[in-house]
């Protein structure tokens, strides 16, 4: 991946993206999914939100794409653009990996030319260069993600929401991505909105932590993650990681029962 310099705004003076307030969600089967959710995202925050299953937390995102509304309270999205990456990768299988990250920009009527460099630029930025003509049913799922990503950063969005990305990925290039996701995060300072069901992966990636309870999933407790932009895979076997970890991992256990 790329040598990228940070452009991370200040987080004080960078533009809101996303803010929720009293956000409920109750589906016509009377199942509630959401109740009572505040929450404030900021370009150059990467907050994560961790939960117990069938919590809400893929409920918040479909709201915060506006994909679903709330059922009340206010759900705001101050992006202008927004970036969404799913667990699936969800490319087409008969576009090569240029065509498949020149779809976006595609279908909200950007130049081809501009289409066309962003797409490059981008698959330089997640590290595919050199396997622009291959079909998805050649790469691994590791660069299917990165593909995926690719699709999305030609949007330049200020706002990614991300439902569990590298989930089904094994553990080494699951890591790998956390790495170089981190990496893209500082050098173009969006906000972001991630979801996962590793503790590990929330403190390591994050700015901010959200711990939801179970359904009707609320926030019942938020930290503060205080490592800076230059984390590197040491950090998960620190004694500073291991102790914020674990008084995640103890809350989620605690919103749990």
């Amino acid at each position: 991946m790329s040598a990228l310099a940070p452009s991370l705004p200040p987080t004080g003076t960078a533009a809101r993206v996303l803010h929720f307030r009293d956000v409920a969600k109750a589906f016509p089967d009377g199942t509630v999914a959401l109740e009572g959710v505040d929450l404030d995202i900021r370009r150059g925050e990467f907050v994560t939100v961790v939960g117990p299953s069938g919590c809400g937390k893929s409920t918040l995102l479909r709201i915060a794409s506006g994909l679903s509304p709330a059922t009340s309270g206010t759900a705001e999205m101050d992006a202008q653009r927004i970036g969404y990456v799913f667990q699936d990768a969800t490319l087409l299988p008969w576009r090569s990996v240029l065509r498949n990250v020149q779809l976006l920009a595609e279908l909200h009527g950007i130049s081809k030319t501009q289409t066309n460099q962003a797409a490059r630029d981008a698959i330089e930025l997640v590290g595919l260069e050199g396997h622009e003509k291959k079909l998805p049913r050649a790469l691994s799922g590791g660069m299917k993600m990165r593909a995926s990503l690719a699709r999305s950063l030609t949007l330049d969005p200020d706002l990614f929401l991300f439902d569990e990305p590298f989930g089904a990925l094994d553990e080494i290039t699951r890591e790998r991505l956390n790495d170089e996701l981190i990496r893209l995060f500082h050098a173009k300072g969006f906000g972001a909105l991630f979801i996962t069901h590793s503790v590990s992966e929330a403190v390591y990636m994050s700015t901010r932590v959200l711990v939801m309870s179970g359904r009707p999933g609320h926030i019942v407790d938020t930290f503060d993650i205080p490592f800076g932009p230059d984390r590197t895979p040491e950090l998960r076997f620190t004694p500073e990681f291991a102790e914020l970890a674990g008084k995640v991992s103890s809350a989620l256990r605690s919103g749990h029962s």
